[in-house]
Protein backbone atom coordinates (compact mmCIF):
# COMPACT_ATOMS: atom_id res chain seq x y z
CA UNK A 1 0.00 0.00 0.00
CA UNK A 2 1.62 3.22 -1.19
CA UNK A 3 0.71 6.17 1.05
CA UNK A 4 1.33 9.90 0.61
CA UNK A 5 0.75 12.42 3.40
CA UNK A 6 -0.44 15.97 2.65
CA UNK A 7 -0.12 18.89 5.10
CA UNK A 8 -1.39 22.45 4.55
CA UNK A 9 1.97 24.00 5.41
CA UNK A 10 4.91 23.39 7.73
CA UNK A 11 6.17 26.76 8.92
CA UNK A 12 5.12 26.76 12.58
CA UNK A 13 4.67 24.58 15.65
CA UNK A 14 1.11 23.65 16.55
CA UNK A 15 -1.47 20.93 16.95
CA UNK A 16 -1.86 20.28 13.22
CA UNK A 17 1.88 19.82 12.82
CA UNK A 18 1.93 17.39 15.75
CA UNK A 19 -0.78 15.33 14.07
CA UNK A 20 1.38 15.33 10.93
CA UNK A 21 4.30 13.94 12.95
CA UNK A 22 2.03 11.17 14.23
CA UNK A 23 0.98 10.41 10.64
CA UNK A 24 4.68 10.11 9.81
CA UNK A 25 5.17 7.69 12.71
CA UNK A 26 2.23 5.64 11.44
CA UNK A 27 3.55 5.60 7.86
CA UNK A 28 7.30 6.41 8.06
CA UNK A 29 7.97 5.67 4.38
CA UNK A 30 5.28 8.02 3.10
CA UNK A 31 6.48 11.29 1.52
CA UNK A 32 4.97 14.52 2.84
CA UNK A 33 3.60 17.06 0.34
CA UNK A 34 2.96 20.60 1.56
CA UNK A 35 2.49 24.19 0.42
CA UNK A 36 5.57 25.53 2.22
CA UNK A 37 8.20 24.22 4.63
CA UNK A 38 10.60 26.08 6.90
CA UNK A 39 12.77 23.66 8.92
CA UNK A 40 13.83 26.45 11.28
CA UNK A 41 10.35 27.43 12.46
CA UNK A 42 8.59 24.07 12.79
CA UNK A 43 9.39 20.83 14.60
CA UNK A 44 13.01 19.67 14.15
CA UNK A 45 11.92 16.02 13.76
CA UNK A 46 10.62 16.92 10.31
CA UNK A 47 14.19 17.40 9.03
CA UNK A 48 14.42 13.62 8.77
CA UNK A 49 11.31 13.38 6.58
CA UNK A 50 10.94 13.34 2.80
CA UNK A 51 9.15 16.68 2.33
CA UNK A 52 8.05 17.95 -1.08
CA UNK A 53 6.83 21.55 -1.36
CA UNK A 54 4.94 23.47 -4.01
CA UNK A 55 6.65 26.17 -6.07
CA UNK A 56 5.11 28.67 -3.62
CA UNK A 57 7.22 27.12 -0.86
CA UNK A 58 10.45 27.96 -2.66
CA UNK A 59 9.82 31.65 -2.05
CA UNK A 60 7.47 31.95 0.92
CA UNK A 61 8.61 30.42 4.20
CA UNK A 62 7.12 32.62 6.91
CA UNK A 63 3.62 32.85 8.32
CA UNK A 64 3.06 36.55 7.66
CA UNK A 65 3.89 36.42 3.97
CA UNK A 66 2.02 33.17 3.50
CA UNK A 67 -1.18 34.77 4.81
CA UNK A 68 -0.70 37.81 2.56
CA UNK A 69 -0.11 35.79 -0.60
CA UNK A 70 -2.23 32.71 0.05
CA UNK A 71 -4.98 34.20 -2.11
CA UNK A 72 -4.45 33.59 -4.96
CA UNK A 73 -0.86 32.30 -5.19
CA UNK A 74 -0.96 29.66 -2.43
CA UNK A 75 -4.23 28.28 -3.77
CA UNK A 76 -2.88 28.10 -7.31
CA UNK A 77 0.35 26.46 -6.16
CA UNK A 78 -1.41 23.76 -4.13
CA UNK A 79 -3.87 23.12 -6.97
CA UNK A 80 -0.92 22.50 -9.28
CA UNK A 81 0.59 19.78 -7.08
CA UNK A 82 -0.04 16.43 -8.79
CA UNK A 83 0.32 13.70 -6.17
CA UNK A 84 0.00 10.59 -8.31
CA UNK A 85 1.02 6.94 -8.12
CA UNK A 86 -0.32 6.31 -4.60
CA UNK A 87 -2.97 3.97 -3.24
CA UNK A 88 -3.88 6.24 -0.32
CA UNK A 89 -3.71 10.00 0.25
CA UNK A 90 -3.82 10.93 3.95
CA UNK A 91 -4.46 14.66 4.38
CA UNK A 92 -4.01 16.81 7.49
CA UNK A 93 -5.85 20.03 6.81
CA UNK A 94 -7.84 23.06 7.71
CA UNK A 95 -7.51 24.66 4.28
CA UNK A 96 -5.41 23.80 1.24
CA UNK A 97 -4.31 20.14 1.51
CA UNK A 98 -7.58 19.21 -0.20
CA UNK A 99 -6.64 21.21 -3.32
CA UNK A 100 -4.01 18.79 -4.66
CA UNK A 101 -4.63 16.64 -7.75
CA UNK A 102 -4.41 12.86 -7.54
CA UNK A 103 -5.37 9.73 -9.45
CA UNK A 104 -9.13 9.10 -9.67
CA UNK A 105 -8.90 5.64 -8.04
CA UNK A 106 -6.76 6.78 -5.10
CA UNK A 107 -8.38 6.46 -1.68
CA UNK A 108 -8.48 9.94 -0.08
CA UNK A 109 -8.76 10.20 3.70
CA UNK A 110 -8.98 13.74 5.08
CA UNK A 111 -8.16 14.45 8.71
CA UNK A 112 -9.97 17.79 8.94
CA UNK A 113 -9.03 19.76 12.06
CA UNK A 114 -11.88 22.14 11.19
CA UNK A 115 -13.32 23.45 7.92
CA UNK A 116 -11.41 26.48 6.57
CA UNK A 117 -12.27 29.07 9.23
CA UNK A 118 -11.96 32.15 7.00
CA UNK A 119 -14.44 30.58 4.56
CA UNK A 120 -16.98 28.95 6.86
CA UNK A 121 -16.72 31.18 9.95
CA UNK A 122 -15.42 34.52 8.62
CA UNK A 123 -16.99 36.57 11.41
CA UNK A 124 -14.71 34.83 13.90
CA UNK A 125 -11.94 37.05 12.47
CA UNK A 126 -12.09 40.55 13.98
CA UNK A 127 -10.63 42.12 10.83
CA UNK A 128 -13.54 40.70 8.83
CA UNK A 129 -16.29 41.36 11.37
CA UNK A 130 -15.16 44.97 11.95
CA UNK A 131 -14.21 45.84 8.35
CA UNK A 132 -15.51 48.92 6.56
CA UNK A 133 -18.33 48.44 3.98
CA UNK A 134 -15.82 48.54 1.10
CA UNK A 135 -13.58 45.95 2.74
CA UNK A 136 -16.60 43.84 3.64
CA UNK A 137 -17.47 43.67 -0.06
CA UNK A 138 -13.90 42.67 -0.95
CA UNK A 139 -13.84 40.03 1.78
CA UNK A 140 -17.20 38.65 0.64
CA UNK A 141 -15.95 38.30 -2.94
CA UNK A 142 -12.78 36.49 -1.89
CA UNK A 143 -14.63 34.27 0.59
CA UNK A 144 -17.21 33.23 -2.02
CA UNK A 145 -14.41 32.18 -4.39
CA UNK A 146 -12.64 30.28 -1.61
CA UNK A 147 -15.88 28.62 -0.54
CA UNK A 148 -16.45 27.25 -4.04
CA UNK A 149 -12.86 25.96 -4.27
CA UNK A 150 -12.94 24.49 -0.77
CA UNK A 151 -16.24 22.67 -1.21
CA UNK A 152 -15.36 21.41 -4.69
CA UNK A 153 -12.00 20.08 -3.49
CA UNK A 154 -13.64 18.33 -0.54
CA UNK A 155 -15.74 16.25 -2.93
CA UNK A 156 -12.60 14.25 -3.69
CA UNK A 157 -12.49 12.97 -0.08
CA UNK A 158 -13.73 9.44 0.50
CA UNK A 159 -13.59 9.53 4.30
CA UNK A 160 -13.40 12.44 6.74
CA UNK A 161 -11.81 12.08 10.16
CA UNK A 162 -11.64 14.85 12.74
CA UNK A 163 -10.22 15.64 16.15
CA UNK A 164 -13.33 16.20 18.29
CA UNK A 165 -17.07 15.57 18.34
CA UNK A 166 -17.71 19.30 18.13
CA UNK A 167 -16.23 19.49 14.62
CA UNK A 168 -18.36 16.71 13.08
CA UNK A 169 -21.43 18.89 12.52
CA UNK A 170 -19.25 21.64 11.09
CA UNK A 171 -17.77 19.24 8.51
CA UNK A 172 -21.22 17.94 7.56
CA UNK A 173 -22.57 21.49 7.12
CA UNK A 174 -19.60 22.62 5.01
CA UNK A 175 -18.86 19.58 2.85
CA UNK A 176 -21.87 17.23 2.99
CA UNK A 177 -19.58 14.16 3.04
CA UNK A 178 -20.83 10.96 1.45
CA UNK A 179 -19.67 8.78 4.36
CA UNK A 180 -19.88 9.03 8.13
CA UNK A 181 -17.34 11.36 9.79
CA UNK A 182 -15.11 9.56 12.31
CA UNK A 183 -13.45 11.07 15.40
CA UNK A 184 -9.90 10.11 16.36
CA UNK A 185 -8.61 12.40 19.11
CA UNK A 186 -5.09 13.79 18.59
CA UNK A 187 -2.40 12.57 20.92
CA UNK A 188 0.22 13.86 23.29
CA UNK A 189 3.76 12.47 23.28
CA UNK A 190 4.03 11.59 26.95
CA UNK A 191 7.67 10.52 26.50
CA UNK A 192 8.55 14.18 25.84
CA UNK A 193 7.31 15.29 29.28
CA UNK A 194 8.10 14.39 32.85
CA UNK A 195 6.68 14.90 36.34
CA UNK A 196 8.86 17.03 38.63
CA UNK A 197 9.12 16.88 42.40
CA UNK A 198 9.75 20.62 42.37
CA UNK A 199 6.94 23.04 41.53
CA UNK A 200 7.79 26.68 40.88
CA UNK A 201 5.96 29.88 41.77
CA UNK A 202 4.65 30.71 38.30
CA UNK A 203 1.67 29.98 36.08
CA UNK A 204 2.26 29.10 32.43
CA UNK A 205 0.61 29.90 29.11
CA UNK A 206 1.78 28.33 25.83
CA UNK A 207 0.05 29.91 22.86
CA UNK A 208 0.21 31.77 19.58
CA UNK A 209 -0.44 35.48 19.97
CA UNK A 210 -3.67 35.74 17.99
CA UNK A 211 -6.95 37.41 19.07
CA UNK A 212 -9.00 34.25 19.63
CA UNK A 213 -6.32 32.78 21.91
CA UNK A 214 -7.30 35.36 24.58
CA UNK A 215 -3.75 36.00 25.74
CA UNK A 216 -4.80 39.59 26.44
CA UNK A 217 -7.44 38.35 28.89
CA UNK A 218 -4.81 36.44 30.87
CA UNK A 219 -2.40 39.40 30.87
CA UNK A 220 -5.10 41.79 32.07
CA UNK A 221 -6.01 39.35 34.84
CA UNK A 222 -2.43 38.87 36.04
CA UNK A 223 -1.86 42.64 35.84
CA UNK A 224 -4.31 42.79 38.74
CA UNK A 225 -2.32 40.15 40.68
CA UNK A 226 1.22 41.54 40.98
CA UNK A 227 2.16 38.85 43.53
CA UNK A 228 1.44 36.06 41.00
CA UNK A 229 3.99 35.30 38.26
CA UNK A 230 3.03 34.36 34.71
CA UNK A 231 5.30 33.02 31.97
CA UNK A 232 3.95 33.19 28.40
CA UNK A 233 5.64 31.08 25.72
CA UNK A 234 4.80 31.90 22.11
CA UNK A 235 4.74 34.45 19.34
CA UNK A 236 2.30 35.84 16.81
CA UNK A 237 0.71 38.90 15.25
CA UNK A 238 -0.22 40.51 18.59
CA UNK A 239 3.22 40.19 20.18
CA UNK A 240 4.09 43.90 20.41
CA UNK A 241 0.62 44.85 21.62
CA UNK A 242 0.59 42.17 24.31
CA UNK A 243 4.06 43.01 25.58
CA UNK A 244 3.12 46.67 25.81
CA UNK A 245 0.25 46.01 28.25
CA UNK A 246 1.99 43.44 30.47
CA UNK A 247 3.31 44.37 33.93
CA UNK A 248 6.55 43.23 35.55
CA UNK A 249 5.16 39.99 36.97
CA UNK A 250 4.66 38.69 33.40
CA UNK A 251 7.55 37.22 31.41
CA UNK A 252 7.52 36.46 27.67
CA UNK A 253 9.62 33.69 26.13
CA UNK A 254 9.99 32.45 22.55
CA UNK A 255 12.45 30.23 20.76
CA UNK A 256 12.19 27.83 23.69
CA UNK A 257 13.73 24.43 22.95
CA UNK A 258 12.11 21.12 23.87
CA UNK A 259 14.09 20.64 27.10
CA UNK A 260 13.29 24.10 28.41
CA UNK A 261 9.61 23.74 27.52
CA UNK A 262 9.55 20.38 29.33
CA UNK A 263 10.93 22.06 32.46
CA UNK A 264 8.50 24.97 32.21
CA UNK A 265 5.56 22.58 32.03
CA UNK A 266 6.82 20.32 34.82
CA UNK A 267 7.48 23.11 37.31
CA UNK A 268 4.51 25.43 36.68
CA UNK A 269 1.70 25.74 39.21
CA UNK A 270 -0.82 25.30 36.40
CA UNK A 271 -1.31 25.92 32.69
CA UNK A 272 -3.74 28.73 31.84
CA UNK A 273 -5.95 27.89 28.84
CA UNK A 274 -8.50 30.69 28.27
CA UNK A 275 -9.47 30.14 24.63
CA UNK A 276 -12.23 28.19 22.92
CA UNK A 277 -10.63 25.37 20.94
CA UNK A 278 -12.03 22.44 19.03
CA UNK A 279 -9.47 20.27 20.80
CA UNK A 280 -6.23 21.70 22.24
CA UNK A 281 -2.96 19.82 22.75
CA UNK A 282 -1.27 22.07 25.34
CA UNK A 283 -3.59 21.04 28.20
CA UNK A 284 -2.62 17.42 27.59
CA UNK A 285 1.06 18.40 27.52
CA UNK A 286 0.60 20.03 30.93
CA UNK A 287 -1.17 16.88 32.18
CA UNK A 288 1.67 14.72 30.82
CA UNK A 289 3.90 16.83 33.09
CA UNK A 290 1.65 16.12 36.05
CA UNK A 291 0.31 19.68 36.13
CA UNK A 292 -3.33 20.78 36.23
CA UNK A 293 -5.01 23.23 33.85
CA UNK A 294 -7.11 26.31 34.57
CA UNK A 295 -9.30 26.43 31.46
CA UNK A 296 -12.31 28.04 29.85
CA UNK A 297 -14.67 25.10 30.20
CA UNK A 298 -16.12 24.90 26.72
CA UNK A 299 -15.16 23.23 23.45
CA UNK A 300 -12.67 20.41 23.04
CA UNK A 301 -11.27 20.82 26.55
CA UNK A 302 -14.34 18.92 27.75
CA UNK A 303 -13.22 15.91 25.69
CA UNK A 304 -9.77 15.73 27.30
CA UNK A 305 -9.93 17.02 30.88
CA UNK A 306 -11.52 15.76 34.10
CA UNK A 307 -12.90 18.97 35.67
CA UNK A 308 -12.77 19.66 39.40
CA UNK A 309 -16.10 18.83 41.03
CA UNK A 310 -15.21 18.61 44.68
CA UNK A 311 -12.19 16.25 44.62
CA UNK A 312 -9.04 17.82 43.16
CA UNK A 313 -7.07 14.60 43.68
CA UNK A 314 -9.20 12.95 40.97
CA UNK A 315 -9.29 15.95 38.64
CA UNK A 316 -6.98 17.28 35.92
CA UNK A 317 -8.41 20.78 35.44
CA UNK A 318 -10.35 23.63 37.00
CA UNK A 319 -12.87 25.21 34.60
CA UNK A 320 -14.20 28.78 34.52
CA UNK A 321 -17.43 29.55 32.68
CA UNK A 322 -16.99 32.98 31.09
CA UNK A 323 -14.03 34.50 29.24
CA UNK A 324 -13.87 37.44 31.65
CA UNK A 325 -11.32 38.81 34.08
CA UNK A 326 -13.76 38.24 36.92
CA UNK A 327 -14.20 34.54 36.17
CA UNK A 328 -10.49 33.92 35.72
CA UNK A 329 -9.73 35.78 38.96
CA UNK A 330 -12.25 33.61 40.79
CA UNK A 331 -10.73 30.45 39.27
CA UNK A 332 -7.24 31.46 40.39
CA UNK A 333 -8.57 32.15 43.90
CA UNK A 334 -10.26 28.72 44.01
CA UNK A 335 -7.13 27.02 42.63
CA UNK A 336 -5.03 28.32 45.53
CA UNK A 337 -7.05 26.18 47.92
CA UNK A 338 -6.88 22.93 45.94
CA UNK A 339 -4.42 20.04 45.99
CA UNK A 340 -4.11 18.09 42.72
CA UNK A 341 -2.38 14.70 42.38
CA UNK A 342 0.45 14.87 39.78
CA UNK A 343 0.56 11.09 39.29
CA UNK A 344 -3.19 10.86 38.71
CA UNK A 345 -2.91 13.69 36.18
CA UNK A 346 -0.01 11.99 34.39
CA UNK A 347 -1.89 8.68 34.26
CA UNK A 348 -4.84 10.44 32.67
CA UNK A 349 -2.59 11.99 29.99
CA UNK A 350 -1.18 8.56 29.16
CA UNK A 351 -4.63 7.48 27.90
CA UNK A 352 -4.09 10.06 25.12
CA UNK A 353 -0.51 8.96 24.37
CA UNK A 354 0.67 9.03 20.76
CA UNK A 355 0.90 5.25 20.48
CA UNK A 356 -2.89 5.04 20.76
CA UNK A 357 -3.40 7.65 18.01
CA UNK A 358 -0.88 5.97 15.69
CA UNK A 359 -2.58 2.61 16.18
CA UNK A 360 -6.04 4.05 15.52
CA UNK A 361 -5.05 5.98 12.38
CA UNK A 362 -3.18 2.96 10.96
CA UNK A 363 -6.15 0.71 11.62
CA UNK A 364 -8.53 3.22 10.04
CA UNK A 365 -6.44 3.66 6.88
CA UNK A 366 -5.82 -0.08 6.50
CA UNK A 367 -9.50 -0.93 7.01
CA UNK A 368 -10.72 1.65 4.47
CA UNK A 369 -8.10 0.57 1.94
CA UNK A 370 -9.05 -3.10 2.31
CA UNK A 371 -12.72 -2.16 2.00
CA UNK A 372 -12.08 -0.19 -1.19
CA UNK A 373 -9.90 -2.97 -2.64
CA UNK A 374 -12.67 -5.49 -2.02
CA UNK A 375 -15.22 -3.25 -3.73
CA UNK A 376 -12.93 -2.85 -6.74
CA UNK A 377 -12.45 -6.63 -6.90
CA UNK A 378 -16.24 -7.19 -6.83
CA UNK A 379 -16.75 -4.65 -9.62
CA UNK A 380 -14.05 -6.26 -11.74
CA UNK A 381 -15.54 -9.72 -11.25
CA UNK A 382 -18.96 -8.40 -12.27
CA UNK A 383 -17.59 -7.33 -15.63
CA UNK A 384 -16.20 -10.77 -16.47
Amino acid sequence: MRVAIIQDELIRKGGSEQVLLSFHNAFPDAPIYTLSYNPETTYPELKECNIITSWFGRYIKDDKMMKRLFFPFGIIAMSQMHVTGYDVILQSTTHCSKYIKTDPDTLVITYCHTPFRLVWRPDSYEEVANASPAKQLAYKTVINILKYIDRKSAERTDWFVTNAKKVVKRIIAAYNPRNEVSVINPSVKCKNFTVSNQVGDYYLMVSRFEPYKKVDLVIETFNMLPHKKLIIVGKGSMENELKSIAKENITFMNGVDAEELKRLYAECKALIFPQLEDYGITPLEANASGRPVIAYGHGGIKDTMIPYKGDASRSTALFFEEQTIEDLLEALKTFDGLSFDPQFIRSHAETFDEKHFVRKIKNFVNAKYEEQSFQVLVRNLATI
